[in-house]
């Protein structure tokens, strides 16, 4: 019997992507503005990739794209774009549509919510907090607590511990196949590929296209139970 929901964040709960782009666009244009010289015309298309490139999750790319592209770093640029990075990454920070809804109905029917993600466990809370998804959850688990990613098994029987339930009785939810996916499976859970989040196929227990479907999972799962 399913008792708990498991979440991802990014491109999950979360459209990470968007947000990362709309903020790289807003990075560049600020770059540009502050004398940033010989600036290719698809600079926002460029410090997107090579985010990817880098480390979706690091601090320091805006500085290493202009040490590696400008063989030097002048600090009036990079501060531009980080602030312009900073303030637009905070207007995209938003839930999915049907997010919040879908949250407090899983709640109402009694379920247990937990999230497991790779990312830094300040950081994690911070982008829960800004989307106002926080308050829903009751244990968060991140690579601070285990040192391990995902599909490690670590994190996901952490979480079951944190909510006192079986891997059994969670489904895990994510857009990451090889991770998500595969490490819900390897921890003896069920999963759902949050396919609006991810283009790529995965061998989940079930699979939806927008979050609101989470729902009509969750009673299947009461049905064949």
């Amino acid at each position: 019997m399913i008792k708990a929901i498991i979440f991802d964040i990014d491109n999950t709960l979360i459209d990470f992507m968007t947000m990362k782009r709309a903020a790289s666009a807003a990075a560049a244009n600020a770059m540009i503005e502050a004398g940033l010289h010989d600036a290719p015309e698809d600079l926002s298309e460029k410090l997107f990739t090579f985010y990817l490139e880098h480390g979706i999750e690091s601090d320091d790319a805006f500085e290493e794209y202009l040490k590696q592209e400008h063989k030097a770093v002048d600090f009036r640029i990079l501060a531009a774009a980080v602030n312009a990075y900073l303030k637009e990454k905070y207007l995209h920070l938003k839930p999915y549509p049907g997010v919040v809804d879908t949250l407090r109905e899983l709640k109402r029917q009694g379920f247990k919510l937990g999230v497991v993600s790779d990312g830094f466990r300040l950081k994690a809370w911070m982008r829960l907090n800004e989307a106002g998804l926080d308050s829903f959850f009751d244990a968060v688990v991140t690579y601070d607590d285990t040192g391990k990613r995902k599909p490690a098994k670590e994190p996901f029987l952490l979480i079951c511990d944190q909510l006192d339930v079986k891997p059994e009785e969670c489904l895990m939810l994510g857009d990451w196949p090889e991770r998500d996916v595969q490490g819900g499976k390897l921890a003896g859970m069920k999963t759902c590929l949050a396919k609006y989040g991810q283009a790529q196929p995965a061998k989940a227990d079930y699979q939806i296209n927008d979050f609101k479907e989470l729902l009509d999972v969750v009673a299947e799962c009461k049905m064949e139970q």
